[in-house]
């Protein structure tokens, strides 16, 4: 006997109906929220950020591609990392096909990560994925647009992620030697290796020659990303999270 609330079909009509006056609602801000997003001040982008790809180097403006927009997302894969973050590597299990469909709407996507070309490819061919990664690999591109930090910032418990400041150390000897455990599991590292890194993703525009930043979203912010999120939240039970429960797509079949 489920311990849930049950009621007749009408019943459940009703409250469903309440239900999507909210959701109606939750699409019409969400709609004001893109429009606000595309109202942003754009960034004039000065640096000349230098990427390897799988044709060579290239500049931020190559990424472009012929198309006016860029879209990034910033894979948690940093140069001492032995496999991609599990958490962007769900993340990323969505790009194949939706890359294709904004190439043909005039943007164009790229992930783009520290780790040296040759790992990042190694471990896409290990996922099964096509997108376009390129590697920043030597470039200051992921600790300008917050999503690497460096060994000073760790040091002084500043790490500047999400528009503010976070201590990410750990507070006792026994937290660092869990977290350790934790983040070698994951990708290798000990806790500070991985935890200078960060997922996020930006956007640039193209115009007259000028690359602009146009947006930045971290942390819960990519959220809407994440696929398998969008159909947990529709499901009985939700989200229903005990801790880290996911998997690389591959990994699932070893427990």
């Amino acid at each position: 006997m489920t311990s849930h609330k049950t009621g007749t079909r009408e019943e459940w009509l009703a409250a469903r109906l309440e239900l999507l006056d909210a959701e109606k609602e939750l699409t019409r801000r969400s709609d004001e929220l893109a429009r606000r997003r595309q109202e942003l001040p754009w960034v004039r982008v000065d640096k000349d950020y230098r990427f390897e790809t799988e044709e060579g180097t290239a500049s931020l403006a190559d990424l472009f591609q012929g198309r006016s927009q860029l879209l990034i997302y910033h894979f948690m894969f940093g140069p001492d990392y032995t496999a991609g973050c599990p958490s962007c590597s769900a993340i990323a299990d969505g790009f194949n096909d939706t890359v294709t469909h904004l190439a043909h709407h005039d943007v164009m996507f790229w992930a783009v990560s520290r780790a040296p070309l040759a790992k990042l490819h190694a471990y896409r061919e290990r996922m099964g994925w096509t997108f376009p990664w390129a590697s920043s690999h030597g470039s200051d591109f992921n600790f300008d647009f917050g999503v690497a930090h460096t060994k000073e910032e760790w040091e002084a418990g500043v790490v500047a992620y999400n528009f503010g400041e976070q201590d990410l150390r750990p507070a006792t000897p026994e937290e660092k030697t869990s977290h350790d455990t934790f983040s070698e599991s994951m990708v290798g590292t000990d806790w500070e290796t991985y935890r200078r890194e960060g997922p996020g993703m930006s956007a640039f525009a193209l115009e007259d020659g000028t690359v602009y930043h146009t947006y930045s979203s971290y942390s819960r912010g990519l959220d809407a990303l994440w696929g398998m999120y969008q159909w947990l939240d529709r499901a009985p039970l939700g989200r229903n999270e005990k801790g880290v429960w996911w998997r690389r797509h591959d990994e699932y079949d070893e427990e």
